[in-house]
């Protein structure tokens, strides 16, 4: 088979290198891709929201498969364009994609169908939002930006003050883009994060080994919201009590009101979950892997990802059986120095070679490029993603911030309490 990766970033880079590993797969492009993909596929030089393009060239080159791994695109409606080209898309259509680019859709669709979640209001305009936090009364409160911001789009504010200044932010300032153009003003939740990811064929769903995330770009949780500054899987607090009510209650549920609303779900659920004392609740829906969740849930992944990919398409995901590694995983996100606000490019990297020959080392590349002179530069404010993998969560956290010793850039920023929870397990 020829497949065509559409992002290039971390998880775009993970994706890459569990197709590489398909005995069916012969041949991997990507677009555009990055310097560490490059490893691994063709990069060419189309914009992932490049629709028509993507679809001429994956006519011109026989392309097999799409795999579609960034929010953008699907919520963009990439998928239906391919397909109306009859170009097999692993990737939900626009119309189920929505379940993450509208978070008051995600938040009426919970309702309806009375899938746990936070308490919330939406608004159309920043005057009804205020008027609504000055009644509140209650803090903290969570104001969520309805679209797409890059994983950034969430204020969690500690009093009123805070709030009504978030609203502005969003709604007035426009900090999000159009992202602001509606606001999701949300009951705080406490209890431990946990991001489970799913396969789903439209009726069929078959969750991943957990995962949990670390948002903020300083140890201790402190300061700005990133994309994903590290990951650990699995999250030793995701329990099998607690999988049996998440299955029960949010996975298929889920499943069967996307498909209810006539919104057939192909592709990937990302479940954004906080364990709270009153049970599991949903913070947020994703159309598509996480990142980084991706680079450390599939490198865990037994079964082929082409064979699970197109039993989502076709709908036969029932007879396929989703198995994962019995051991661990932790990836530590090497920045650019100021991220995420403001950041230089251009820093060249050192360190590369050294996870050549090591197992269970993955240095996955999120922000990089290749310089004039072919030497790899950083081009983002996530750089790499340093995964290792070991039986344990504490033996795998131990050799990843060993590896991360290996690399160097100039202004390298990193967190080094990632996984630091798993210590309380």
């Amino acid at each position: 088979m020829k497949v065509l990766i559409v992002g290039g970033g971390g998880r775009e880079h993970a994706i890459a290198r569990s197709l590489s590993l398909s005995p069916r797969v012969d041949k991997i492009y990507c677009a555009p891709g990055n310097a560490g993909i490059a490893a691994l596929a063709e990069c060419v030089p189309i914009g992932p929201m490049e629709f028509d393009k993507i679809a001429a060239f994956a006519r011109e080159q026989a392309v097999d498969l799409v795999v579609v791994g960034m929010d953008d695109p699907l919520v963009g409606g990439i998928t239906d364009v391919l397909e109306a080209e009859g170009i097999r898309v692993f990737g939900p259509r626009k119309d189920a994609a929505v379940i993450e680019g509208s978070k008051a859709f995600s938040k009426e669709l919970m309702k309806k169908y009375h899938i746990p979640t936070a308490g919330y209001e939406t608004f159309d305009d920043p005057e009804s939002a205020k008027a609504y936090i000055r009644g509140l009364g209650k803090y903290p409160v969570v104001l969520k930006a309805d679209g797409l911001a890059l994983g950034k789009g969430v204020l969690i504010c500690e009093d009123e003050e805070q709030a009504l200044a978030g609203v502005a932010e969003i709604m007035e300032e426009r900090r999000f883009g159009d992202a602001g153009n509606r606001l999701v003003v949300e009951e705080f939740l406490t209890g431990r994060e946990v991001s489970v990811l799913s396969f789903v064929d439209g009726h069929t769903i078959r969750t991943m080994t957990s995962a949990q995330d670390h948002k903020r770009a300083l140890d201790g949780d402190r300061g700005l919201n990133t994309g994903g500054m590290g990951t650990f899987s699995p999250s030793p607090f995701y329990t099998q009590e607690i999988d049996e009510i998440c299955q029960r209650t949010i996975f298929q549920p889920t499943v069967d009101a996307m498909a209810a609303e006539g919104r057939l779900f192909k592709g990937i659920i990302f479940f954004g979950l906080m364990l709270t004392a009153d049970g599991p609740r949903v913070l947020e829906y994703n159309a598509r892997f996480g990142d980084p969740e991706a680079q450390v849930v599939l490198p865990r992944l037994k079964t082929d990802l082409v064979t699970v990919m197109e039993a989502c398409i076709d709908g036969t995901l029932d007879r396929v059986p989703v198995e994962f590694e019995d051991n661990a995983a932790v990836c530590v996100v090497l920045a650019s120095g100021g991220y995420p606000a403001s950041y230089e490019k251009g820093k060249v990297i050192e360190g590369l070679d050294a996870f050549a020959d090591v197992p269970d080392c993955y240095c996955f590349h999120a922000g990089t490029r290749f310089d004039g002179d072919g030497r790899i530069v950083t081009n983002g404010g996530r750089v790499l993603g340093v995964t290792a993998v070991g039986p344990d969560l504490k033996s795998a956290r131990s050799r990843a911030y060993e590896a991360v010793k290996w690399v160097r850039f100039d202004q390298m920023m990193m967190r080094t309490d990632i996984g630091k929870a798993i210590d309380e397990a």
